[in-house]
């Protein structure tokens, strides 16, 4: 009976069956409400209400003739995500008794009370309690009529929440629980499952006073249509009977004990052996302004420690100092697809708006999310963007995330519902730190989360949402297994023997890809020949105007989607933060190494005219090769026979991957 913060479109891979055709839903207006998804808020609701007024108050009665065959019902979820969260209970209300069903309960009750009734009853069920019904049961069997009060109050000029509109009607059900709302609900159903049973018997009179509720809106708006009389049987004033069952005791059926398990989500159980294990992971929940601080977090394997920090350079240094695997940052890192830049005077901002596919996703999920360029949110994300880009130049791994849906996802309660909770959802994930029993802002509880996202990344249980040309968001996945698939970046100075590897693993079954092989795409389309002095000529320049992200995006375009991908040539420490962010714990890279005297001896074995060996080395292309070698996971000397260098190659990338390649093929 929630409103969620926007309608969401019904998911093509997890599709929630909509009212067979049998079921007479009596106001239109809800039904193109679900088919209306992704339209702001604001347009559907006028159109939803011009929709209403067309409707023939006399359509109301229908089902409504015998009230024995009535149905009021109401879901308690985990959350307003029909997508992630799940019911907690569900009560509903028939010849004037309350039931419920609690998670884990046999819902046998329910399920024949549901076949057994023709008219359900419920507020704003189009949209949140019928979805939630059809994902824990499938195609059930539902009355043949559905009335949604939140759609027929519309009608008669109520609209909001269900508590406003018990307001505007003077009515009053909830002694008792005047200070609950969904998001109590929630928290209520978090302490049961810890063993307080107390606040399940509170989680279910909430809910009995919403369905029975229900029962006097029904009457009132009915009455507020001037419905004929010989249409609505005399004896048909729901409240009648709701008002006595207000009184009564709560059912005597609720369970003595927890009947849910707490699913065992934890730390070690998800990262145990993976990547995520002992990686040290930097979490930022970022402000919008420098002035104001952002909460950081190191998370040390499963230990956080956490502080907050203002300025970026201050920000810059510590993340330098760490040394981290990977940076976290709760901010969006790109703009929607079309747009140059983040303010309103942007010449593509009606056409291409103001959310990315990302954020739209998350909506049509339930998971309330605000739009990348969101006046409020525009210094934010011009921030964001400028600081990742700063720390992806040290060779830094850097991913988008969002505490709010990792905490929903994850199912631990948003700092808004408290610190305690958010603390306490933390600790039973299993991590561990002062924040347990200190004194910390909320920003750095957050920081934590979007720590632990990248926990998630590394251990390859993620999921990123993006767009054409946006960047990821990465979310958490927990029913993922893991990535497959190997993607191995070589680089080395000149003649070091990284092509050499590479070419090595391509006969190994590696789908082979290289820096140089665009660029000399790019040098034949200004009329000149591919050589080694052009190559570095024109890398630079592309390094320098289109960006070396850009360049690694048309390096892969070149091999697709294969599973096992070498890439031949990184030289810059972007192209090593480009490669985790794509592909997280499927990425090894190697560095070739071997001394000077050893390369120059090479190279003028190959040298056909061109710069000297010197000249060569001193590129400004090969500038920080030496910085690459400091963020490769393993180092290779290639000083002995190309036996030994390959035997070295497949036994680190076999060791990394922990799976044996494949013999060199016969034809290579």
């Amino acid at each position: 009976m929630r409103i969620p913060d926007g309608c969401n479109r019904v998911h093509e891979e997890r599709s929630i069956p909509r009212p067979s055709p049998e079921q007479v839903v009596l106001f239109p207006d809800a039904v193109q409400a679900e088919q209306a998804v992704g339209r702001a808020n604001r347009d559907r609701s006028i159109k939803s209400t011009q929709r209403a007024a067309a409707v023939p108050a006399t359509r109301v009665p229908v089902g409504l003739e015998d009230p024995g065959q009535v149905l009021f019902l109401d879901v308690e979820t985990t959350g307003l995500s029909w997508f992630y969260d799940e019911i907690t209970l569900i009560g509903w209300a028939r010849n004037g008794e309350y039931h419920v069903n609690v998670a884990g309960e046999d819902p046998s009750d329910l399920l024949d009370a549901l076949a057994g009734a023709r008219t359900l009853v419920t507020f704003n069920g189009t949209l949140f309690d019928l979805r939630f019904l059809r994902k824990k049961f499938g195609q059930i069997s539902l009355p043949s009529v559905h009335i949604d009060l939140r759609y027929l109050s519309k009608r008669v000029g109520l609209s909001g929440g269900q508590k406003a509109i018990e307001d505007e009607l003077g009515i009053s059900a909830r002694s008792g629980v005047e200070g609950l709302d969904g998001a109590a609900a929630v928290l209520l159903w978090h302490e049961f499952v810890r063993g307080d049973i107390e606040a399940l018997r509170r989680l279910v009179d909430y809910n009995r006073r919403d369905v029975l509720a229900m029962c006097m809106i029904l009457d009132r708006v009915v009455d507020r249509l001037n419905v004929q009389q010989d249409l609505w049987l005399k004896d048909s004033r729901f409240e009648d009977w709701a008002r006595p069952a207000l009184d009564q005791d709560l059912p005597l059926q609720l369970p003595a004990v927890r009947t849910v398990q707490v699913k065992a989500r934890t730390f070690k159980a998800l990262f145990a052996g993976t990547h995520a294990e002992k990686a040290k992971i930097v979490g930022i929940d970022l402000t919008g302004s420098e002035k104001r601080p952002s909460g950081y977090c190191v998370l040390d394997g499963d230990v956080a420690v956490t502080s907050t920090i203002g300025p970026d350079a201050e920000m810059l240094a510590r993340i330098l100092e760490e040394k981290p695997d990977l940076v976290s940052i709760d901010s969006p890192l790109s703009l929607p697809e079309g747009r140059l830049w983040v303010s309103d005077d942007d010449p593509g901002r009606d056409q291409f708006g103001i959310m990315r596919r990302c954020e739209r996703e998350l909506k049509r999920r339930g998971i309330n999310v605000y739009p990348s360029l969101l006046p409020s949110m525009q210094k934010l994300t011009e921030r964001g963007i400028r600081l990742a880009e700063t720390i992806r130049r040290h060779g830094i791994p850097v991913i988008e995330s969002y505490p709010g849906a990792a905490q929903d996802i994850m199912g631990i309660p948003r700092k808004g519902a408290g610190e305690r909770y958010l603390k306490q959802g933390l600790a039973e994930f299993g991590i561990s730190g002062g924040f347990e029993t200190q004194a910390v802002t909320h920003d750095e509880l957050d920081a934590i989360t979007s720590a632990v996202v990248g926990s998630f990344f590394l251990s390859g249980q993620f999921e990123a949402l993006s767009g054409p040309t946006e960047g990821a968001l990465i979310i958490p996945d927990l029913k993922s297994n893991g990535s497959s698939g190997l993607v191995v970046g070589i680089s080395g100075r000149i003649c070091a023997g990284k092509t050499t590897t590479a070419r090595l693993l391509e006969r190994r079954g590696f789908a082979y890809t290289r820096f140089s092989l665009v660029i000399d795409d790019e040098i034949r389309s200004l009329g000149e020949t591919p050589d080694r002095a052009t190559r570095q000529r024109v890398g630079e320049a592309v390094h320098e105007t289109k960006g070396q992200r850009w360049l690694c995006e048309r390096v892969l375009d070149r091999v697709a989607e294969k599973p096992f991908i070498v890439v031949d040539g990184l030289r810059f420490p972007e192209d090593h933060a480009f490669f985790v962010e794509r592909f997280g714990s499927r990425f090894l890279h190697l560095h070739v190494d071997a001394p000077t005297a050893v390369r120059e001896h090479r190279y003028e074995e190959i040298a056909e005219g061109g710069p000297s060996f010197g000249d060569a080395d001193r590129q400004p292309v090969e500038a920080e090769i030496g910085q690459l070698s400091n963020l490769a996971m393993a180092t290779i000397d290639n000083v002995g026979s190309i036996r030994e260098l390959e035997d070295a190659a497949v036994r680190l990338v076999s060791e990394y991957s922990q799976q044996e390649l494949p013999c060199p093929s016969p034809s290579s």
